[in-house]
């Protein structure tokens, strides 16, 4: 591996963890990016000549650190300056610090309630978690343009407020949890295209996520839908190794070989999630993992209870409406052998929210071949094969519009 290369490895591993570590010591997300982008421009200058660092991590902190502390002993007219530079000074020596996660904290940040709660996800994904803006666009369904706009304010008001780096009081908590846990399940599904090898470094992702979401179990054991977010990770995790037959091909849920998933995170699962229902505070973590729990019911007893799945689709769309939720409960009743209802529910979703959506088109596809409309069937299927990155999931799409073709 060249310097460039490292240098791009590290920044893709460790921009969250180094950006939440300089963030909360300088309590300026904006100034902490700046840092860490300078020392990232110095690896790429000064590796190449003098070869990469034995702990490449800890050089661009060290350089970030001394970026930022410059610049704070340059603006001394803030009040604050003093403290922060104590704060570094503390610090034990880069070469050997352990990278303390700091992130959780950093995401309560992040939540704050004088933060647009529009950008307050958005926020955490990016600057927590390391997610650029166009993906993070593409996952909101909007513009990279407006995302941009919109994670530069909220980082403005994190500055301008003066709002304070440190895990609010549990008190509090419940204005900001919601965000949280959207943040990190969000991270979950970026690390999605991991599965088919697009780019290996997503699998830190799913790691993190994992991480993080036990964190917040721990952090708030009262809290059911921290228990749900981790039930429903570990449920679809569970399942990994069945997206892909032996040869790399695509497999859809209702065709995976259940002998497949794993037994240990399916039962972990299970526990977590009757745990967070005992409490009686139902959310829509909750009503996720229980979906993903009955279809977990195929390893267990060889059915799926399709009619309960729905139901529980129904529960969620109550509390938490989304695209997401709108596809998965037609898919559900499609699988009730009612494709043309199941069409004239995803018929029903605003057109400004389909356009760039991979999945809809997918299952658009799928109901109208079941339906025989061939031509309308290619059509969405060419959609969905425009707007997915996933080489199996193409070839997976490109199969059903031979077999369609075949058939005429």
């Amino acid at each position: 591996m060249d310097a460039r290369q490292a240098a791009e490895a590290v920044a893709r591993v460790s921009y969250g963890r180094l950006l939440a570590y300089l963030s909360v010591r300088s309590r300026d997300v904006i100034a902490a990016e700046d840092a860490l982008s300078d020392a990232l421009r110095a690896a790429l200058e000064t590796w190449p000549l003098d070869g990469v660092p034995k702990k490449p991590e800890a050089w661009l902190l060290s350089v970030a650190r001394r970026k930022l502390i410059d610049n704070i002993r340059h603006e001394q007219v803030h009040s604050s300056a003093k403290q922060t530079l104590l704060l570094f000074a503390d610090d034990i020596a880069p070469d050997t610090i352990a990278f303390p996660d700091e992130r959780l904290k950093l995401l309560f940040v992040c939540a704050h309630p004088a933060i647009d709660p529009g950008a307050r996800t958005p926020l955490m994904l990016q600057t927590v978690l390391g997610l650029d803006a166009a993906r993070i666009a593409s996952a909101f369904l909007i513009a990279p343009a407006a995302m941009s706009q919109r994670l530069v304010r909220a980082k403005a008001k994190i500055r301008d407020a003066n709002i304070a780096f440190e895990v609010p009081e549990i008190s509090e908590l419940a204005d900001r949890l919601e965000a949280v846990l959207d943040a990190v399940y969000a991270v979950y599904g970026a690390a999605w295209e991991y599965v088919a090898g697009v780019d290996p470094q997503r699998g830190q992702l799913v790691e993190e996520a994992l991480w993080l979401a036990r964190l917040l179990v721990e952090l708030l054991p009262d809290e059911p839908e921290a228990k749900g977010l981790l039930a429903l990770l570990l449920y679809c995790e569970s399942r990994r190794a069945a997206r892909r037959s032996r040869d790399g091909s695509f497999v859809p849920l209702s065709e995976q070989d259940a002998d497949r998933w794993s037994r240990p995170m399916m039962i972990e699962a299970e526990q977590l999630l009757a745990a967070a229902v005992a409490q009686k505070r139902m959310g829509r973590f909750q009503l996720e993992a229980a979906i993903q729990s009955a279809h977990a019911e195929r390893a267990r007893n060889g059915r799926v209870e399709r009619a309960a799945i729905v139901q529980l689709y129904d529960g969620l769309i109550a509390i938490a409406p989304s695209i997401g939720a709108l596809l998965g409960r037609a898919a559900a009743v499609a699988s009730m052998g009612t494709a043309q209802e199941a069409l004239a529910l995803i018929d029903e979703i605003p057109p400004v929210s389909i356009g760039t959506y991979q999945p809809y088109w997918a299952l658009r596809g799928h109901l109208l071949e079941r339906l025989g409309r061939a031509q309308e069937a290619k059509a969405a299927y060419g959609r969905a094969i425009g707007l997915t990155e996933d080489a199996a999931v193409r070839e997976f799409l490109v199969r059903r519009i031979s077999s369609i073709e075949s058939d005429q």
